[in-house]
């Protein structure tokens, strides 16, 4: 695949009038089996070493499998304009996980598809003395054919990217321009997942020209 089929913009513009993402709204604290044990707002949760808190990442492929990636709001407080995978956020206080994740797939990307749970995973990310990420991360996948449209308030751009051209360039001097939570779902998603990406590409179309 060549440079300039990986690095298309991907989108239109997604037209959102209200906050999507407030620091005030209340996120849902978790212990390490992801047991509810109580709720902060977002920005208290990011702040300092960061507090435990249930989150999730979702990953949208076409139908050639090429990854959707999206490039974070200059404006984000942790990993501006950092690259990402295609939708991560949190559910809010009261709402399940599936209705949250439908939900921001929305906000952010104007997408609306079906999604797969892979499994989830827990970290801890520093990016800098005050801020910091610490997330008990579900990941799903799914397949949209739809033309996706970003939502300018939180991503400056978007692309689609062969697995093969990201592995390339998670493992080079691009490796530093990706989030931490992307980097490490990725590489398991690749090694442990990899037969459940791939069954998201559309199947080959036969000519039966000449055929006899």
């Amino acid at each position: 695949m060549d440079a300039a089929r990986v690095k298309r913009s991907a989108a239109s513009d997604l037209r959102v009038t209200a906050d999507i993402s407030a620091d005030s709204e209340s996120l849902i604290l978790v212990d390490e089996a992801d047991r509810e044990v109580g709720h902060m707002s977002k920005a208290r949760c990011h702040e300092g070493r960061g507090l435990r808190h249930r989150a999730f990442s979702v990953l949208i492929f076409n139908g050639a499998g090429e990854l959707l990636l999206q490039q974070r709001a200059q404006s984000k407080r942790l990993w501006p304009l950092y690259w990402s995978n295609s939708c991560c956020s949190h559910p809010r206080r009261g709402e399940t996980m599936e209705s949250a994740v439908h939900r921001r797939l929305y906000e952010e990307l104007g997408l609306r598809c079906p999604l797969h749970f892979l499994f989830k995973f827990e970290y801890q990310a520093q990016f800098d003395a005050a801020g910091a990420e610490h997330e008990l991360c579900s990941v799903f996948i799914g397949r949209s054919t739809g033309q996706v449209r970003i939502n300018r308030g939180e991503i400056l751009a978007a692309r689609w990217i062969s697995p093969q051209a990201l592995q390339g360039e998670m493992a080079g001097r691009g490796s530093t321009s990706f989030t931490p939570w992307f980097m490490l779902e990725w590489q398991r998603i690749w090694h442990e997942h990899r037969c459940a990406v791939l069954a998201l590409q559309s199947p080959p179309v036969y000519s039966m020209a000449g055929r006899t």
